[in-house]
């Protein structure tokens, strides 16, 4: 009984982490035959656990919604990493979460064991919020795309482009970016054929959402997030090189990579390549570090003080180019 009892646990824990699971697999996972996994399937259903069954080739089982939310099974480090999730969510960008995230902090801390619940508040922080222009982005809409990006799905939506220009895309999406406050989508373009970034609060998903499913393709670099920064430093109608008195591997340039990308120079400095919407939006006018133009022709970014010994500016001036047109989709 209690063999059986654990592995109805383990098997609750893998519908949880996966969307869908064939009976051949799950009884892999599980070190018993099919007919066992259908008959601890049907126990999970009469203790009220929405199991649904699939059918087709790409056929199993899925933990479909219920009337009720059943209970999550999370080992320590799982509860940890979601109780600090949610006390940082609320400066994540997404629109309404704020709010929701403490009321299910709330509900989490009240049944965590005390020492777990000891090692959450060690890891309290308080957040000094500066005021971003940057959109928030729709939980709702932000959940459909991650979807879509987990099932690998294609993903159908109109978007409108920095230029304020619409249009329809059909894509296959490979995976959500943060930067700072937004959220960036990488995907493949299904009718331009080749990999794009879109930002998420310009997206609006149509429907139905459930696409296609198809094969993932190979990323060039394989970093999205890498990905993410090049294909969007091309796209600021602002742009701006800064010479960093730091090695492109220490700390003060890891944290520079915020604004924008990092190029080794020698070991002893490195080049940021950064770009905003506007100069007042520029790392220079929130960075501990300097930008200066002497170009009459160009716009330039203002003047900050206090550059720090490890992150100086660079003795010549640097230069904010204002960036040429492009026909490329733009993803700021």
């Amino acid at each position: 009984m209690k063999e059986t009892s654990a592995r109805l646990l383990r098997l609750l824990t893998l519908l949880q982490s996966h969307r869908e699971w064939s009976g051949q697999d799950l009884a892999d996972r599980l070190g018993v035959s099919t007919r066992t996994v259908r008959r601890d399937v049907d126990k999970l259903r009469d203790l009220d656990y929405p199991v649904n069954a699939v059918k087709g080739i790409d056929g199993g089982y899925r933990l479909g919604a219920g009337a009720q939310l059943p209970p999550l099974l999370l080992d320590d480090e799982e509860a940890v990493a979601i109780a600090v999730a949610l006390r940082t969510a609320a400066g994540s960008g997404v629109a309404g979460i704020g709010e929701t995230a403490l009321r299910a902090l709330v509900k989490l801390e009240q049944v965590l064991p005390t020492r777990l619940r000891h090692r959450v508040k060690a890891l309290q922080v308080s957040t000094v919020r500066a005021h971003s222009a940057a959109p928030t982005v729709d939980a709702e809409v932000l959940t459909m795309v991650g979807t879509a990006c987990r099932d690998h799905r294609q993903l159908r939506f109109d978007y409108l482009s920095h230029d304020g220009d619409a249009s329809a895309r059909v894509t296959e999406p490979h995976e959500l970016v943060t930067w700072g406050p937004r959220w960036y989508l990488v995907a493949w373009d299904l009718e331009r054929h080749d990999w794009r970034t879109f930002r998420v609060d310009r997206i609006r998903p149509r429907t139905p959402t459930d696409g296609p499913r198809f094969t993932p393709r190979h990323l060039p670099g394989g970093d999205a997030a890498a990905h993410a920064a090049r294909g969007v430093a091309q796209m600021w109608p602002y742009r701006a090189t800064i010479r960093l008195n730091a090695p492109a591997h220490s700390g003060p340039a890891r944290d520079a990579a915020t604004y924008g990308t990092i190029e080794p120079v020698d070991e002893h400095s490195c080049l940021l390549h950064a770009g905003a919407d506007s100069p007042a939006h520029s790392p220079s006018s929130s960075a501990p570090w300097r930008s200066t133009s002497t170009s009459k022709t160009h716009r330039s970014w203002p003047n900050t003080s206090s550059a720090p010994p490890t992150a100086t500016a660079a003795p010549p001036p640097q230069r904010a180019d204002r960036a040429p047109s492009t026909s490329r989709d733009q993803a700021l």
